[in-house]
C-alpha cells in the first residue's frame, strides 16, 4: 500500500508486536542527559578549552552532521559518530578504549525505560504472540539496553539496522523482522514515536502502525498513550 493510503482493517487476531526502543522502549531524555554528563567528564578529564555547553553544542552537532550526511537509508554506526564527536570536542582524536568504557558506564547507569514498557512486554510474553524488536540502533547497543531494562529475555526477535544494513523505513528493515518472526504482516504491529520511519514505513509493508508520540497520519492505525494500552490492542478490547 502507498504510505497516504489509510492503515489496514485489524485482523481477528494478532500475530505477533513489534517495538521501536528509542522513545517506545528507551525514554529519549535519559540518553540526552547521559551524553550531557558524559560531555562534562570529557571536558574535565582533557582540559578542554570550552564550557560544558559549548562542548555539548559540538557533541550534537557532530553527531547530528554524521547521521544527516549518510546516503538514504543506509546504515551507520553510533559508535562512529560518538567517536568523531569526541574528537571534535577534544580537538584529536582518542583511541575508543580511552573514552568508550567509561561512555557505556555512564549510559548503562543513566538510561531509564519508558513508563510502563518493561512490565508489558513481560505480559505480551506470557501471551501466544510473537514479540520483537525493530531498531535503528547498533546491534551491541540495543541488546545491551534491552538487558539493562530486563525484557531482553521477553523477546522472540531483535532487527537491528546494524544487522540488516539499513535504517526505517526501508522494507529490508520490516521485512527481515517478519521473515524471522514467521507472520503475515496484515496480523501485526509495528509500535513507534516517528511516523514516517516506524509508523507509515510498517503500513507500506502491510503491518498496522501504532502511533506512540508519534504524528498522525492516515498509515495510523492505533495511538497510544500509554504503552500498557497495547494489552488492549492486542486483546481485542480496543478500537481503532
Amino acid at each position: 500500500m502507498s504510505g497516504d493510503e489509510e492503515a489496514p482493517d485489524s485482523p481477528d487476531e494478532w500475530e505477533a508486536v513489534f517495538w521501536d526502543i528509542g522513545g517506545v522502549i528507551l525514554a529519549l531524555d535519559s540518553v540526552q542527559e547521559a551524553h550531557t554528563e558524559f560531555v562534562a567528564d570529557l571536558c574535565e578529564r582533557d582540559g578542554v578549552d570550552a564550557t560544558v555547553e559549548e562542548a555539548i553544542d559540538t557533541w550534537r552537532t557532530t553527531v547530528g552532521d554524521y547521521f544527516r550526511e549518510r546516503d538514504g537509508t543506509a546504515f551507520r554506526s553510533a559508535r562512529d559518530g560518538y567517536h568523531l564527536g569526541v574528537e571534535a570536542i577534544v580537538g584529536e582524536e582518542i583511541p575508543r578504549d580511552e573514552w568508550e568504557p567509561h561512555f557505556d558506564g555512564v549510559v548503562q547507569d543513566s538510561i531509564e525505560p519508558i513508563a510502563g514498557a518493561p512490565e508489558t512486554i513481560e505480559r505480551l510474553a506470557g501471551r501466544d504472540i510473537h514479540v520483537g524488536v525493530i531498531s535503528d540502533v547498533d546491534d551491541a547497543e540495543g541488546r545491551a539496553m534491552l538487558e539493562r531494562f530486563g525484557v531482553r529475555e521477553h523477546f522472540d526477535s531483535i532487527t537491528t539496522s546494524e544487522e540488516v544494513g539499513r535504517t526505517k523505513p526501508d522494507p529490508a528493515m520490516f521485512e527481515t523482522a517478519l521473515e524471522k518472526a514467521g507472520v503475515a504482516p496484515e496480523r501485526s504491529l509495528m509500535i513507534g514515536d516517528r511516523y514516517d520511519h516506524d509508523v507509515r514505513g510498517a503500513a507500506d509493508m502491510g503491518m498496522h502502525g501504532v502511533a506512540f508520540g508519534a504524528d498522525d497520519g492516515p498509515a495510523v492505525a492505533y495511538r497510544i498513550e500509554s504503552p500498557a494500552e497495547v494489552l488492549e490492542i492486542v486483546d481485542g478490547t480496543r478500537d481503532e
